[in-house]
């Protein structure tokens, strides 16, 4: 089955029309995208949007043969003329089944949100699930019979819509996950590339033409990545991204509870509001463990505060401990035992860390050892890692991968 994606960007367009913000005022030539509209081997249009018949052209496709025109989603604003060519335009109910005469079944797929889902197999058996902007699928069985070829979907808008596809194996290590309904919240050129590669995903331009069920080579997601930046810098929210779409998590948290602190029971209210209802938390410093065993992705924020806590495990904050009462050696020991375990782990993990070395220095000895420690620990740790990031100012330079 040939999928020739007319458009791939949200409603409006992208850039929206007369927004003036950074990501549409960039969205020139390649970067340009209409409103999401798929055609199907010429003979399914799925979702009508003004330009249709232009796009088709530009394409190098023509609307003549369109058997069908299926809507996903309430088209707000002036009605699209419908092509004299093509026939009316309509929405299956959730649930049911309509077999075109090209050959083609399409079954109408029930979402969380205003819309409707359609799960597309040709006449091969080659399956392909569109979903419309906002939504994810509502009611999907534990386990699906096999995967899927390729899904396309809103990927940078409901990341959980892909976590709930992985959990019921409709999502596949082979099936293809192509992000549309792009808007102006996603970030431009390679970096969305490099956030949707962590979600197993891609972007193509407008007028690129698929074929569903071919070998294709799936985007390398890196098993360790860590993430580093000052304070405020957006670090931890880049982490989180990353692991958006896995359908479960194990956030692991270094800081543990400070009892008697407000501001820091917000902080930690924060994080949790911001994290996916199905992931779980650990309150631990023992990395070592988590690494070693198996089991779902660990996201662990941070080593800055593990280091905190090793150093207090060892005294290494006195000065007389530290040199002469065996605090260096202890807190090295430590230290390459969490480096060993990040080295050997089999599961994904996304590491999160601080950038202190960068400002004052500290004025008293245990401060300047602390910036030290956590210097050699991030090197040690990035020696490690597939991918190293760098969050300044909300923004990602990748320093490694």
């Amino acid at each position: 089955m040939e999928l020739t994606l007319l458009g791939t960007g949200a409603p409006e367009g992208l850039p929206r029309p007369s927004c003036p913000c950074a990501v549409c005022a960039s969205a020139r030539g390649p970067w340009a995208r209409a409103a999401t509209t798929l055609l199907a081997d010429d003979a399914l249009l799925l979702d009508l949007t003004p330009g249709a018949v232009f796009a088709a052209a530009r394409a190098g496709r023509s609307l003549g043969a369109v058997r069908q025109v299926l809507l996903t989603h309430p088209h707000d604003g002036p009605a699209v003329e419908l092509p004299a060519a093509l026939p009316p335009a309509g929405r299956v109910p959730d649930g049911q089944v309509l077999t075109l005469i090209s050959g083609h079944r399409v079954r109408a797929v029930a979402m969380d949100a205003p819309g409707t889902g359609y799960e597309v197999t040709s006449p091969e058996g080659e399956r392909l699930l569109y979903l419309p902007p906002g939504a994810a699928p509502a009611g999907l069985p534990e386990r699906v019979e096999r995967p899927l070829d390729m899904v396309v979907c809103d990927v940078v808008g409901r990341p959980d819509a892909v976590a709930r596809l992985r959990a019921a194996g409709a999502v596949g290590p082979t099936t293809e996950v192509i992000a549309v309904h792009l808007d102006h919240d996603a970030p431009p050129g390679p970096a969305l590339e490099r956030r949707l590669a962590a979600a197993g995903a891609r972007a193509v331009p407008d007028g690129t033409t698929l074929v569903v069920g071919e070998y294709h080579a799936v985007p390398d997601v890196p098993r360790r990545v860590l993430v580093t930046g000052g304070a405020r810098s957006g670090k931890s929210v880049e982490a989180e991204q990353r692991l958006e779409t896995f359908p479960e998590v194990v956030y692991v948290a270094t800081g543990g509870r400070r009892d008697g602190d407000p501001e820091w029971a917000a902080r930690i209210g924060l994080h949790r509001e911001r994290r996916p209802g199905a992931w779980r938390t650990e309150e631990t410093c023992e990395l070592a463990e988590l690494l070693r065993a198996d089991g779902p992705p660990l996201l662990i924020d941070c080593l800055s505060l593990w280091l905190t806590d090793a150093m207090d495990r060892v005294g290494a904050w006195e000065d007389e401990r530290w040199h002469d009462g065996g605090g260096e050696a202890a807190l090295r020991e430590r230290v390459a035992e969490l480096v060993a375990a990040v080295r050997g782990t089999r599961r994904p993990v996304v590491l999160v860390t601080n950038e202190v070395g960068s400002g004052v220095v500290p004025a008293t000895s245990a401060g300047r050892r602390f910036r030290d420690e956590l210097g050699r620990l991030n090197a040690a740790v990035a020696a490690e890692c597939e991918q190293v990031l760098l969050v300044v100012a909300g923004q990602v330079l990748v320093l490694r991968g």
